[in-house]
């Protein structure tokens, strides 16, 4: 985007096509120039209007609002000459929603409210643009109401948004699309008389089964439904009716002629795709190249509960129960998750069963509290390693039971279900997922191991050159090993070595591990988001949630059913006397008594967490429902006793009941 910097060379030559000697001007011709926002040297950007002299860095003039052009000439413009968008008053409507997010806008064009030049009532927020366009690349990029490419991106570059030359996010992910070429292969109707089972198939027999014609998401066994034979028509019975409700007949869907399509020259995909790059863009600049200029500038600051939310519009309302053993929840959530039947899109169903319990007997269980419980074991498990911030281990066996994989599936779909935030990557982790491994320097903080440790710090304080070679020397065999062994000259050059020390033990070395946990947080599309929005996922991911106030837990439980108005005013004085620290319970053991969860999910609770009112002297948690139950009582003192006294007990109990279980 710098002013004074043109593109000379080809694209092998320089920083791409960007040659030494250039740069090396224009930084110099930059240190000259002072920041029209923040008043310090280096602005090596200048606004093109004429007799304009407003200079600024990029981060700056994205603050300030100023449009960057990222086709021709990478022109920028300055807050008060950047282009806008001309429509009459008269055109103005009351509130619309943004085409691609739904929320509601003003229509009135400014900064972040763009208009499409194509479809007059099309509005969109310019953060919602910028991602589609990042997602969608310049082959897919197009208006959301009519589908058009060109005037529409030719508007949108107008206006500052950048539209990268890549292929679409969801073309370029392995096995996308790998479900659309399974046929559906299961009988649906109520009553099944197949013995083999609903999912039996044998063809060109009375146990064929036949796919619904509208819909083809549901099926029948030929001879569950009457069909005399593979050729006659069957809809299931939602498709049926909708025929019926909008009186179109079963006749009339059969004789449908099917339109012809549109005679064209016949155009090959090398030649619309790949035969040159778009002309729109004449700085080139390759995927690692827009990926930085996305994560360093145009940082999309989204709330996340809205982006969790989002991507929980793709979870159906078919369940699929998980039977959960709460004694051994990292094997009984696996063997749910690996099942061929589990889908992550369906409603999370939790049973919970006990292996001691002769009758086979299950219990309805709280979604929230099985998540929070397994994200408590992922934490301490020995795939990972670390105190308090987490690195990926090296654990061989796990790595050939694909189980990094089925961690990271199961992070993502605790997120997009509504579970707790992990809260214990380390930065370094973090950095990988977003960056990559590649540009991640990692500290001495992510070294688990003692002896290597050791090894590192006694590196680093090596004061001369003797000391430093009898280091090396002592550790001839593990620097040999790690392929970290160089020639030292000079006494600088043991942090280079430091560097690479760091680099194999906490990046190298897990590179297998960190590639199977990847692609399992693929899983939903939560990976994708962590780079889009890296600074809204990494407050949940490397820090733990705030502690939990009064204020905090009173505005969380909504009042239902309440008929005691001496016990509500318990409740509230009960929270106070908590937050003062005079009583042993935590906010924590409260929320968990009633919810299963210690902190609140970054999605909220599904239902709210609610609080009622029974005649008993002691309160009870239905986590179940998310509800807490308040006791009645005369004086204060007792109410507090029996909810301290209970909680603490309840907890308690169930603490030692899962150590019992374990240790057996």
């Amino acid at each position: 985007m710098s002013s004074g910097i043109w593109q000379r060379g080809k694209e092998e030559e320089g920083v791409y096509g960007f040659l030494i000697e250039d740069i090396r001007k224009e930084v110099n011709r930059a240190s000259k120039l002072k920041c029209s926002v923040c008043k310090r040297n280096g602005a090596s950007i200048g606004c093109v209007a004429p007799r304009c002299k407003r200079s600024y860095h990029f981060p700056c003039g994205l603050e300030k609002e100023c449009i960057f052009q990222f086709t021709g000439n990478f022109q920028s413009f300055c807050w008060d000459h950047r282009p806008i968008q001309v429509i009459p008053p008269s055109n103005y409507r009351d509130a619309l929603p943004c085409t691609i997010c739904l929320e509601f806008i003003e229509p009135i064009p400014t900064y972040s409210i763009l208009r499409s030049p194509c479809c007059k009532n099309a509005w969109f927020h310019r953060d919602c643009l910028q991602v589609q366009a990042i997602n969608a690349g310049v082959f897919f990029f197009r208006c959301t109401i009519c589908n058009n490419s060109d005037i529409f991106q030719e508007e949108m570059l107008r206006m500052g948004i950048h539209i990268p030359e890549k292929d679409a996010s969801w073309e370029l992910e392995e096995n996308a699309y790998q479900e659309l070429l399974q046929h559906y292969e299961r009988c649906d109707v109520r009553r099944c008389r197949c013995k083999d089972g609903r999912e039996y198939n044998a063809p060109d027999s009375k146990w064929e089964i036949k796919r619904c014609q509208c819909c083809g998401s549901s099926g029948t066994h030929l001879a569950c439904s009457s069909l005399r034979s593979w050729e006659q028509n069957w809809e299931c019975l939602e498709c049926r009716g909708i025929l019926y409700n909008s009186g179109f007949k079963s006749a009339d869907f059969q004789k449908a002629k099917k339109h012809a399509l549109p005679k064209s020259n016949s155009i090959g995909i090398n030649d619309c795709l790949l035969e040159e790059t778009s002309p729109k863009l004449l700085r080139q600049s390759n995927g690692a190249q827009s990926k930085d200029l996305l994560r360093q500038g145009i940082k999309f600051r989204r709330d996340l509960s809205a982006v969790l939310i989002e991507l929980g519009f793709q979870i159906k309302k078919k369940t699929k129960k998980l039977y959960i053993n709460k004694a051994n929840i990292w094997n009984s959530a696996l063997d749910g998750f690996k099942n061929q039947n589990f889908n992550p899109s369906y409603t999370i169903e939790v049973a919970y069963v006990n292996e001691s319990d002769n009758f086979g007997r299950e219990h309805p269980g709280s979604k929230h509290e099985f998540l929070s419980l397994l994200m408590q074991h992922l934490e301490n498990s020995s795939l990972f390693e670390g105190s308090l911030s987490k690195n990926l281990s090296l654990n061989s066996q796990a790595l050939k039971e694909n189980l990094y994989y089925e961690v990271g599936k199961m992070l993502a779909i605790s997120l997009v279900h509504g579970g707790p935030s992990p809260g214990f990557f380390s930065k370094t982790l973090f950095n990988c997922l977003v960056y990559g491994p590649e540009n991640t320097q990692p500290i001495l903080d992510d070294v688990s191991d003692y002896d290597v440790a050791q090894i590192i710090i006694r590196i680093k304080t090596a004061t001369n050159m003797t000391d430093l070679n009898s280091v090396i020397n002592e550790c001839y065999n593990y620097l040999e090993v790690t392929g970290c062994l160089k020639l030292v000259t000079v006494l600088s050059d043991k942090y280079h070595l430091i560097n690479d020390i760091l680099f194999y033990h906490v990046i190298k070395r897990v590179q297998a591990p960190f590639e199977s946990f990847k692609q399992g947080l693929k899983t939903l599309g939560i990976l994708e988001k962590i780079q889009t929005y890296p600074e809204a996922f990494c407050s949940i991911l490397c820090h733990k949630p705030e502690t939990l106030s009064a204020k905090v837990l009173s505005d969380l439980f909504t009042v239902h059913t309440l008929s005691d108005v001496q016990a509500l005013g318990f409740w509230n004085t009960y929270l106070q006397t908590i937050e003062g620290g005079k009583s042993t319970t935590t906010m924590e053991d409260i929320l968990i008594f009633a919810t299963g969860c210690s902190s609140i999910p970054p999605t909220g609770f599904k239902p709210t967490p609610s609080i009622e009112c029974l005649h008993m002297d002691f309160p009870i948690g239905n986590k179940y429902n998310n509800c807490l139950a308040l006791p009645i009582t005369n004086t204060y003192k007792e109410f507090q006793e029996n909810m301290d006294i209970t909680i603490r007990k309840t907890l308690r109990l169930e603490k030692e009941e899962m150590s019992h279980y374990t240790g057996h």
